[in-house]
């Protein structure tokens, strides 16, 4: 598998060089909203951003081709003076099943907290000791993220690593000007999305992202029934992590949910009935606003 075959490539790591980036990043920058200015900057920027996220090597792991992650960024700005450009971005990134074409969403986010200083042809350049440039950490933390993701659906807590990067970044980052980064400024920003991954006492949601797609999801392919008993089973973990949680808002655990919910339904429409009811049952409690949708579960 995917794991074992990087833990392998210390000794090809000169040989295959060229193919040891981890994402195969999607970029799309868009100004509609933006008027009367030189379009040609905003495909630039577009064009850095994606050179940025797929040739940077992230990890010192080499990836080949067809194992880069597959992932996605939407950079949607609503103001642009001079150097500054103000917007939000969306991230998704998903992984492959086992033996089968489908791919699950992983993460699916949109950060409305994006303002940053962009000089036309400059390079874009990071650095994971300081905060140099608020465009180069906020798509080094999301790259991360994605990658530390990635990682925990293959093997038990195997992201820490990398969140631990993007948990760096946010420290370098504490004297900003720009927002997203502090724990006083939002619930629902990258400050608490780390920290939620990080804190021992939410652990149960990494555990249920290796379980959910390791031992379920990549299962269902040669053994259904095996497959869906252990996501199912797996729900455990997020029912006790949200009768323990502290906060009415966990984000981390929302973000969980918002990936899964669609998925959960469609996992469970050829359920047997006893089974179908106690996830139905379980969702309905650790996920109440989508109630409704989960009605579909009973329906089928």
């Amino acid at each position: 598998m995917k794991k074992l075959i990087l833990a392998l490539t210390g000794l090809l790591l000169f040989a295959h060089a060229s193919n040891s980036q981890e994402l195969r990043c999607n970029v799309q920058v868009v100004s509609n909203q933006i008027q009367g200015t030189n379009k040609q900057v905003f495909q630039t920027l577009q064009t850095a951003i994606y050179e940025f996220m797929n040739n940077t090597a992230w990890t010192n792991h080499v990836y080949t081709n067809e194992e880069r992650i597959e992932c996605n960024i939407l950079i949607n700005l609503q103001d642009h003076s001079g150097d500054e450009f103000n917007g939000s971005i969306q991230v998704q990134s998903r992984r492959p099943t086992f033996n089968t074409s489908y791919n699950t969403t992983v993460l699916n986010f949109k950060d409305d907290d994006v303002r940053f200083n962009y000089v036309e042809f400059e390079p874009l350049e990071f650095s994971i000791t300081e905060h140099r440039s608020n465009l180069t950490s906020v798509l080094a933390y999301y790259a991360y993220i994605i990658i530390g993701l990635d990682y925990d659906t293959f093997s038990m807590l195997g992201g820490t690593e990398y969140y631990q990067k993007a948990e760096r970044i946010v420290n370098n980052a504490q004297n900003a000007q720009e927002k997203g980064w502090k724990a006083f400024e939002s619930r629902k920003n990258r400050y608490w999305l780390i920290e939620n991954i990080l804190n021992d006492r939410y652990k149960g949601l990494r555990e249920f992202l290796y379980r959910y797609h390791r031992l379920g999801l990549d299962v269902m392919e040669s053994k259904e029934a095996v497959g869906r008993t252990e996501i199912a089973e797996s729900l455990d973990l997020l029912q006790k992590v949200y009768r323990q949680k502290p906060d009415p808002y966990l984000f981390f655990y929302d973000l969980v949910m918002n990936a899964k919910s669609d998925e959960l339904i469609n996992v469970f429409s050829e359920s047997f009935m006893a089974e179908a009811d106690r996830v139905y049952t379980i969702l309905v409690e650790i996920d109440p606003t989508r109630a409704d949708k989960y009605k579909k579960i009973k329906e089928q």
